[in-house]
């Protein structure tokens, strides 16, 4: 059947070669599509991270972007999950994604795996976890990946990529001779239910990518990227056809100059210094580099794109709470046994380990044993407490005394493994030790990561009379597994397996808690995500749909930045911010999900939590931001061509709003030397007060408006020793907001 099924796939992708026409192959210049070579931008886009409602969005934001394919992954262990067991319905129909694709009339390219080297959790057997031959394997690498941002994994800071790095990478892949470049990701979207792989990965894989997890243009990373796509499509047919020449014009100063027998010509001419700006002559003219930039020539004398200059907006993006939670709803409740429920699967002396045990059907796995107390220890007359010290591999882990949680402890992405060290309450005679040990992803990666495991390795008590008392060795009885969710609490046909308790106040930080709640939609279009920062940590649902798991984990206090320097080469530390905050609060819902009334919302929680203060809220673009100076200048791209250029002397903020919004408010307006980025720019000393009229005159209760940096808008002779600049913030709103 094995053999059947990849045939049936190849079949499928052999089908779309032959149907649709295209004759593919490749030389050492580009992929060559029915006799022609073709240079392409392709857009990473995970079906299964998104939901069908959503694929057209993106496919057509993606092309609007400038991308010419869509690239993904085939997820093997979602359309096979148990061996002659397919499944291509939902997030995983392959068949309607593909069709949306070359609706767009844009190329798929599928990487059929089997393995899934993508943050995925790879349950698959070892047939289907064989890597495939590298496509490229005996030619100069025309196809590359960049990544726009990085993941998130529960407890730490949250990354990111700057738009003008990105930008730089990608135009030096395309200066070099590149010419099939893939973002990963360029959609990221989201790790539903227990999908995510790799130790502690968040079910937000929004990755900063241009097209943000909600599915909304990440700006201006989207703009940027999308004036770069049509600058480098300008110099397509050279760069195919031509021959480069490397032309050296300073110690970290170069231009790759591309030629062809019909006199065309095209260059890129970088800076790779990431500290200082350099002025060179190309050609009998002067260019300025920014440091750690790339500036595009089309026609190797107009510059039409520059990767550090960002003249896009920048969105100003909110989660608009509903300012009201859960806590007006009826709610059903159903509180779990700390330990055994049922039959016990098994009883082993010592320790086994938890992801061979439960085979990933489930986070969780419950270690139990018992201990007598004698009524002569010391800490019984004295009121002091034992010390109970656990050691795991991973990933986490609620230790029970008596039915009651006594602590928590974790590992972290970095170092799954940990420790708990806890003072505990015992009582004299039998006491119930009752660990619920988790995991969290699963590893996906490095050697040998097949044979990484987790779960509990040792349990002492420290502060008997005769010592620390070892229960390693003890006879251990195990239950795979939590009981709301083998009796499917979260399901449709599963939610009256159990009685439910109803109240109108839900216990407050109870363990092993499940809650029911039936919730509307809320108002409007926008992206929905469910806060959770009042809860502890646990598994959502909506309507049998699987939200993921959620954990709003503090990440630590140091290690972040003020502003990010984009010059220089990327790590994934470079430009952390969220220090101290939860790595993810908000959990996005499709609203595809929801339907008109009715919906079912189901929540289990492990360690406590407040239930009605969550809260749906609106994912929304509230305002823009821009940024600019005189001596950008703007070029149209869509129209230009070498015989007659439009490059522009004076550079233009173009603002917009979502559509049915206005400019309702111009927060911030200075032309002058302000600083700052969006949301906290500041005056500088050179600043002219006209800055705020003109701006409104041309853009309140406009959609969208353009602002020329020319004099007539602004004051001559200001500052004439300055490079001015102009920023702006405003806010957008819609005629119900304002009436609100």
């Amino acid at each position: 059947m094995k053999v059947s099924f990849l045939t049936w796939v190849l079949s499928l992708l052999l089908c779309f070669a032959l149907c649709l026409g295209y004759n593919v192959s490749y030389d050492s210049r580009s992929l060559i599509i029915n006799g022609q070579r073709k240079l392409l931008i392709s857009a990473a886009i995970h079906y299964p991270r998104s939901v069908p409602a959503m694929w057209p969005g993106l496919v057509q934001t993606a092309k609007e972007g400038g991308v010419d394919a869509i690239e993904t992954y085939v997820f093997w262990n979602g359309h096979e999950p148990s061996p002659g067991n397919y499944y291509f319905g939902g997030r995983y129909d392959l068949v309607k994604f593909a069709k949306i694709v070359e609706d767009a009339g844009m190329y798929l390219i599928l990487r059929i795996g089997p393995f899934v080297a993508a943050e995925w959790i790879n349950t698959c057997n070892s047939f289907y976890c064989d890597q495939f031959t590298p496509i490229f394997p005996d030619k100069p690498k025309i196809w590359t990946e960049n990544w726009p941002g990085w993941f998130k994994t529960f407890g730490a800071r949250n990354p990111h990529r700057p738009a003008e790095d990105i930008a730089f990478s990608v135009a030096r892949f395309f200066q070099k001779g590149g010419s099939v470049q893939n973002y990963y990701m360029y959609h990221g979207g989201t790790n539903f239910g227990r999908t995510s792989g790799g130790p502690f990965i968040t079910t937000s894989y929004d990755y900063e990518a241009p097209i943000d997890e909600y599915g909304l243009p990440r700006l201006p990373k989207w703009a940027h990227l999308k004036q770069l796509h049509l600058a480098i499509k300008l110099c397509e047919h050279v760069l195919l056809t031509g021959e480069p020449t490397h032309v050296s014009l300073g110690p970290s100063e170069e231009a790759d100059v591309f030629t062809n027998s019909s006199g065309a010509c095209a260059a890129f001419i970088s800076n790779m210094d990431d500290k200082n700006d350099k002025t060179v002559v190309f050609r009998n003219m002067s260019y300025h580099l920014p440091a750690w930039s790339v500036s595009i020539l089309p026609d190797c004398k107009t510059l039409v794109f520059n990767t550090a200059k960002v003249a896009s907006q920048t969105s100003v993006v909110e989660m608009a709470s509903e300012n009201k939670g859960l806590k007006s709803l009826k709610w059903e409740v159903f509180v779990e046994k700390a330990g055994i429920w049922g039959e016990a699967d098994f009883v082993k002396s010592g320790f086994v380990d938890h992801i061979n045990t439960t085979k990933f059907t489930t986070d969780y796995l419950w270690y139990t044993t018992s201990i007598f107390v004698d009524e002569n220890e010391d800490f019984l007359k004295k009121g002091s407490s034992p010390v109970l010290l656990i050691e795991s591999k991973g990933h986490a882990l609620h230790a029970f005394v008596n039915d009651e949680l006594q602590d928590s402890a974790s590992g972290n992405g970095t170092h799954p493994p940990f420790s708990l060290k806890s003072p505990i309450s015992l009582k004299a005679g039998k006491n119930e030790i009752a660990l619920l040990s988790m995991t969290v992803g699963l590893q996906n990666a490095g050697s040998f990561y097949e044979w990484v495991g987790a779960g509990v390795t040792s349990v002492k008590i420290k502060g008997f009379n005769n010592g620390t008392v070892d229960l390693s060795a003890h006879n251990w009885t195990y239950k795979i597994g939590v009981q709301g969710e083998h009796l499917g609490l979260y399901k449709g046909d599963g939610l009256s397996n159990v009685t439910w308790v109803s109240t109108s106040e839900p216990p407050k930080k109870q363990p092993l808690t499940w809650y029911k709640a039936i919730v509307d939609p809320p108002p409007g279009d926008e992206p929905i995500g469910l806060d959770m920062i009042h809860m502890g940590k646990g598994l959502a649902w909506l309507n049998g749909e699987e939200i993921g798991r959620y954990w709003p984990r503090n990440s630590p206090t140091h290690g972040c930045v003020q502003e990010c320097n984009y010059r220089g080469k990327f790590d994934p530390d470079k430009c952390n911010t969220g220090c101290g905050e939860p790595t993810q609060r908000w959990y996005h819902v499709p609203r595809s999900w929801f339907k008109p009334s009715g919906n079912v919302l189901v929540i289990y929680e492990e360690k406590g939590g407040d239930p009605v203060k969550i809260e749906f809220s609106r994912r929304k673009i509230s305002g823009a931001c821009a940024l600019a100076a005189v001596d950008y200048p703007s070029v149209d791209l869509a129209s230009w061509h070498k015989e007659n250029g439009s490059n522009k002397s004076i550079s233009t903020i173009n603002l917009k709003c979502p559509e049915n919004m206005h400019i309702s408010t111009v927060k911030f307006a200075s032309f002058g030397n302000p600083t700052g980025s969006c949301g906290s720019y500041t005056k500088g000393d050179c600043h002219d007060p006209k800055s705020t009229s003109v701006v409104e005159k041309l853009c309140l209760n406009q959609n969208k408006c353009a602002i020329e940096l020319r004099e007539e808008n602004f004051s001559k002779g200001l500052c004439p020793s300055v490079t001015k600049k102009l920023a702006v913030e405003v806010v957008c709103n819609s005629p119900i907001e304002e009436q609100i």
